[in-house]
This record gives C-alpha cells, sequence and structure tokens, in this order.
C-alpha cells in the first residue's frame, strides 16, 4: 500500500481535516434549537468527517486511514496553538471586538483538547471497528458495518468530548440533553447518508483499483509507518 501512488487520497484526507477543523473550532461553541432538541452546531458537518474516515478505512485500509487521523491531530494542535496566540495580542486601539472574539474563541483550548482525546478514542475505535467487521463479513454489508462502526466511534467521541469540553460551562441538563440528542443525530445522519457513501465508495474503489482487506494489519494506532 504505502508504495502505491492514488490520485484521490490526499484530496479525501483533505476534505477530512478541513470538515473536523470546521465543525470543532467554528460549530462546537454554538448551540441551537429544533424543536425540544437541542444541538451543537458543529453537529451539522462533524458527522462527515466520519463519513470520510469510513470511506477512508473501507477503500484504502485501517494503516492508510490512521495515518490521516494523525495528520487531523496534527491540523487541531496547530488550531489550538493559533487560537491561543491570536487571543493574547493586545487588541489595537479603538478595535471594538475583543469581547466578542472572547466571547466565540475563549473556550477554544477546551473544545480542542475535547475534540483531540475524543477525535483519537472515537476515530481509532471507529476504524478499527469497521476494518475488523469488513473482513468478518467478507466485505458483505457495507451499509450494516458503517451504522454499527459509527455507533461505537461516535458514542465514545461524544461521552469524551462535551464533558471535557463543556462541563461547568454549559448547566447539566443541557450538557446532557446535547449529548444524547447530538449522539442519535449523528447516528441518523450516517443512516440518511449510506445511499451516497455507497455510490461514493464504489466509485472510489474502481477509480483507484483498490479494496482493502486488514487481515495482517497492526492496529497499533501509535504505528504511522505503514
Amino acid at each position: 500500500m504505502s508504495s502505491r501512488q492514488y490520485r484521490y487520497y490526499d484530496f479525501v484526507m483533505a476534505a477530512f481535516v478541513a470538515i473536523m477543523l470546521c465543525s470543532n473550532i467554528i460549530g462546537a461553541p454554538k448551540v441551537f434549537s429544533l424543536g425540544p432538541m437541542s444541538f451543537g452546531a458543529g453537529i451539522l458537518f462533524f458527522p462527515v468527517s466520519y463519513l470520510f474516515g469510513d470511506i477512508l478505512t473501507e477503500v484504502y485500509g485501517y494503516a492508510m486511514a490512521r495515518r490521516v487521523v494523525w495528520t487531523g491531530f496534527a491540523a487541531m494542535i496547530f488550531a489550538s496553538i493559533t487560537s491561543y496566540i491570536v487571543l493574547k495580542l493586545p487588541p489595537a486601539p479603538g478595535w471594538p471586538d475583543q469581547a466578542a472574539f472572547e466571547t466565540v474563541f475563549g473556550a477554544t483550548w477546551r473544545i480542542v483538547m475535547g475534540s483531540l482525546v475524543a477525535f483519537l478514542f472515537g476515530e481509532f475505535c471507529n476504524s478499527i471497528t469497521l476494518a475488523k467487521l469488513k473482513v468478518k463479513s467478507q466485505g458483505k454489508h457495507l451499509w450494516l458495518r458503517f451504522v454499527v462502526s459509527t455507533i461505537v466511534g461516535e458514542g465514545i467521541d461524544t461521552v469524551i468530548f462535551y464533558p471535557f469540553a463543556f462541563y461547568g460551562l454549559w448547566p447539566n441538563e443541557l450538557l446532557f440533553k446535547v449529548m444524547l440528542s447530538s449522539y442519535f443525530f449523528k447516528i441518523a445522519w450516517e443512516i440518511v447518508a449510506t445511499p451516497f457513501t455507497y455510490i461514493f465508495v464504489g466509485w472510489l474503489k474502481r477509480a483507484e483499483q483498490v479494496d482493502h482487506f486488514d487481515y495482517n494489519t497492526n492496529f497499533n494506532p501509535f504505528k504511522i509507518k505503514i
């Protein structure tokens, strides 16, 4: 796998990282309501990163997906450092928006740290579950493998991220409500997107001429080399 050159791998990786950054840094601090249910705004986009993670694992295999996870991890660290520096820069005389800027991005360090921990545990569990189910099912039941891996990965991500990022900042009732509604929304999102995922996965496998099975893969998440 490491010696092959893929036409679309870098594009999928870039989309994965961009969606993850935007959903966590821009979307996570905002809470919105749909009827009686409340959500973090990042939920509209964050499940897409899991879809791309599923696609990477399904097409290129766990080892290639693992590299993307660590790329996203590095991008989140850079984003947290950037946010910290920008917030600490003294505002120019007459610039009135420092307080608003701090309100929006003041909790960024907690969001980023929570995202990093939740992302590593959730995404790796998602990819490992999907890779092992693919081998066990001999590549069948793609929809079921995607849904099950998302249930595992998103569950771990949700349980870690929201308390880490927002405990003490949000009322406990709101925190639990957002966690629960967000988790079920993510699962529903995965199910709704399944037909489109089928189409994209099939096209990508044909375009790249690859359909990797992780028969002898080392699932150690800290092993970077393929």
